[in-house]
């Protein structure tokens, strides 16, 4: 019997071609495509305000009607401090009050976050600078009066 005659014979295997320069390697298959539902369908644009209120009386609404947007952009500014204000007043006639205003006024400023910085910090300085000037005045006053008891003349 033949070789190739037998029923439980292997057919021969080709060879296989040698990697060179020649060979190229065979492109990489295209990587799975997502699959994405298709898209919805366009919804039908719908009129909220096409009810049976088209002019609605004087000061009503129609029903569902939407408040207006608030703008944006706005914020409310922080008040002014009272004390410092008071205390910018006060330095112009009684400089202990301005400095003492102008104290409470800044830690106060500095705690809540209010305006009125640069009053009190005017106050303040303002203050201290009248208080140097009226102290200044009671000490040459005082001078002048001693001065003045001391030079008796008969």
């Amino acid at each position: 019997m033949a070789a190739n005659s037998t029923p439980n014979a292997v057919p021969p295997i080709e060879p296989t071609p040698v990697a060179g320069p020649a060979a190229q390697p065979a492109a990489p298959p295209p990587p799975p495509q997502p699959v994405m539902p298709p898209p919805p369908a366009a919804a039908a644009v719908v009129d909220p305000y096409a009810g049976s209120m088209q002019n609605p009386p004087s000061g009503q609404y129609p029903p569902g009607a939407p408040y207006a947007a608030a703008p944006t952009g706005y914020y409310a500014e922080a008040p002014f401090n009272t004390l410092a204000i008071v205390g910018f007043v006060l330095a112009f006639f009684v400089s202990l009050g301005a400095i003492i205003c102008g104290h409470i006024a800044l830690s106060q400023i500095k705690r809540t976050g209010e305006r009125g910085h640069g009053l009190a910090l005017a106050a303040v300085i303002i203050g201290y600078v009248g208080l140097a000037f009226g102290l200044l005045y009671i000490v040459i006053l005082f001078i002048f009066v001693i001065a003045e008891a001391t030079n008796i003349s008969y």
